[in-house]
């Protein structure tokens, strides 16, 4: 196939609805399904001697769990959950297949369909650079091609920044709403106001304890900002308000969106 010249007439999708339907058609016909809800369109083996680790991901974006495989995935679904402007996301959405050379049929799934809040898609297969073979290349080329004949977006994406990765890891340890005290956010946000240490800051408001949960939440959430890539979480980094949507509009940090 002409990776230039495909077409969504020419790429096939076959897909689990969210009540366990398995639909088939041209990706030009069921491109505005709502992907980020479907089911998986395969299962995530787990057997003994398994080389690579697969689980489910509590999504504080999705309120529900997502599937990954390699850790790498679940890596990638935490960044993806950490996004603002993520809206929703699904693993293994859909399977896309094609006719290739001498006719035979090719197939592929990618790794997740992510939406995003303005409504836009974006498709991502998660593999490194020194994994990726010619015959795979050429899948991933035909899948950008197929996706930009419907609007949407393709991203093959391998290892995240380490030092990111690390404080991302941190921080989605306090990514449940449970972990949210409104009255203890609000003050936060105040003392914050003006930028600070993080144990300092935390110190002004109460017991470390209890207060620092809820600030780590709120770094999760991006009420709070920090630098993320420049060195690894501590007691000294410095925290400033961050920028929050608040009625489709970018917006500074209140108290108010802190108690929400």
């Amino acid at each position: 196939m002409d990776v230039c010249g495909v077409s969504a007439e020419d790429v096939e999708l076959e897909y689990v609805s969210a009540a366990g339907i398995r639909e088939r058609g041209a990706l030009g016909r069921l491109w505005p399904v709502r992907f980020e809800s479907v089911r998986p369109e395969r299962r995530f083996p787990a057997f003994r001697g398994q080389g690579n680790w697969c689980g489910w991901y509590w999504s504080a974006t999705c309120g529900g769990h997502v599937g990954y495989e390699p850790w790498l995935e679940r890596d990638h679904l935490m960044l993806f959950d950490f996004d603002p402007l993520v809206a929703g996301m699904s693993s293994q959405p859909f399977r896309l297949s094609w006719t290739g050379p001498g006719g035979k049929r090719v197939r592929h799934t990618p790794d997740f369909f992510v939406r995003r809040a303005d409504g836009t898609g974006l498709v991502v297969d998660v593999r490194t650079d020194e994994r990726v073979g010619p015959e795979d290349a050429v899948k991933f080329a035909v899948t950008a091609a197929a996706c930009r004949s419907v609007g949407w977006d393709f991203a093959r994406v391998g290892t995240p920044d380490a030092v990111l990765m690390a404080n991302v890891r941190w921080l989605a340890g306090y990514r449940h709403p449970r972990v949210h005290r409104p009255q203890v956010a609000a003050r936060l946000v105040e003392v914050f106001t003006d930028g600070g240490g993080l144990l300092a800051g935390a110190l002004r408001v109460g017991d470390q304890i209890a207060v620092l949960p809820v600030l780590f939440h709120l770094l999760w959430r991006r009420v709070l900002a920090v630098d993320l890539e420049g060195g690894l979480l501590s007691a000294d980094t410095r925290a400033r308000l961050g920028i929050v949507r608040e009625g489709g509009q970018d917006a500074v940090t209140s108290s108010a969106v802190a108690s929400g």
